[in-house]
């Protein structure tokens, strides 16, 4: 039950509803009733606009050819184990687990000893030893899009392995600057956003984790109090592979001036997810999102939400919608979806949240 509790404060986090609090369009219980942020013109799907300069880029496979790709990848994955891994309104079944984390696992099996093979290589012209390097899967997309769930899901496919390797899933919330110099540098109302993340100290962690650093610490972020906690760690000691689970994971940043060599989050990922459907569809997951934790984690006293508890119904539809385009879906399209060709694998969820379609980029 702490787990589902946990859970469900970090799937409100996601809802990115701060510039409402932050200019005080959300009064408390007895006060004006909170008035919905300004609404923009509906956009373009970004499933539809950014796919099609890259017809060939992908190699594609319905929901039956890519299960068929499994081979003899065995489920090792129970029904009570999927209970505590679902998102709030993210349902996941064992056919989904068989239809297309497990063909999905048998090609991350595959690259992971295609890549100690090549680190082998390397040692022996060096002639040293070296520790094996931890494997960084990137899982990336929109907000409301299921990702958090999918990172679940992969990581315990993978712990199940016959060798059992160790699984470790960070997310990049840990990376995101504190509040208070978020409202320093004028963004408060850009939580989630490329510029709202500590990049430097994201970049350091992924180094000091492919040199093989023992223990590594990663700031704590709290979904009760929506910030970073001052003096608490997540203590990463050497996985054997880490899932990175974040919205801007293939951003094109730089780090440092303009000048300085082009250092990438993408350079230090071995292989990177990209979970894609039509932004009706995510839309409408926020909104449903939205109202399940209006109703559930949002009465938590110690909720940063839980304000929005008192809404009515159609307040908080009307909110909703307006954060949805004013926030989310400009993130979306201006930082998330373009990068979503630099994917290795694009999982392309229907209307029901099933994988109906895999893209393998064929370069």
């Amino acid at each position: 039950m702490a787990r589902g509790q946990a859970r469900r404060a970090r799937e409100a986090d996601d809802l990115r509803v701060e510039e409402a609090v932050a200019k005080g369009k959300l009064k408390p219980q007895g006060g004006n009733k909170a008035k919905a942020p300004k609404k923009t013109p509906a956009k373009k799907s970004p499933s539809r606009a950014t796919h099609l300069n890259f017809a060939n880029l992908y190699e594609k496979f319905s929901r039956r050819q890519w299960a068929k790709l499994r081979a003899n990848m065995p489920l090792e994955i129970s029904h009570e184990d999927l209970d505590e891994l679902r998102g709030l309104n993210d349902p996941v079944s064992l056919d989904e687990v068989e239809a297309i984390y497990l063909p999905l696992g048998r090609l991350l099996n595959i690259h992971i000893g295609s890549a100690l093979g090549r680190g082998q290589v390397k040692d022996a012209f060096l002639g040293r030893p070296s520790p094996r390097p931890t494997y960084v899967i990137a899982v990336t997309g929109s907000v409301a899009v299921g990702k958090s769930t999918f990172s679940r899901v992969l990581a315990q496919v993978l712990s199940r392995w016959q060798n059992h390797p160790s699984v470790e899933l960070v997310t990049t919330d840990g990376f995101l600057l504190p509040n208070k110099v978020l409202a320093e540098r004028g963004l408060a109302d850009r939580k989630g956003f490329p510029e709202s993340y500590d990049l430097r100290q994201m970049l350091d962690f992924m180094i000091a984790l492919r040199q093989g650093a023992r223990t590594l610490k990663v700031p704590v972020y709290s979904h009760d109090s929506y910030d970073i906690l001052p003096g608490e760690f997540l203590e990463i000691r050497r996985p054997e592979i880490l899932i990175l689970e974040g919205l801007n994971l293939l951003q094109l940043n730089l780090l440092g001036e303009a000048r300085s060599p082009k250092l990438l989050a993408g350079d230090l990922i071995d292989f990177s997810i990209y979970v894609d459907a039509e932004e009706e569809n995510i839309r409408r997951w926020y909104m449903e999102r939205f109202m399940l934790l209006k109703n559930t984690a949002f009465r938590n006293p110690r909720s940063f939400f839980h304000r929005f508890a008192e809404m009515n119904d159609h307040e908080a539809r009307e909110f909703a919608t307006g954060v949805w385009q004013r926030i989310n879906l400009v993130n979306l399209l201006n930082n998330v979806a373009p990068t979503r060709e630099r994917a290795q694998v694009v999982m392309q969820k229907g209307r029901d949240h099933r994988v109906r379609e895999v893209w393998l980029r064929r370069v």
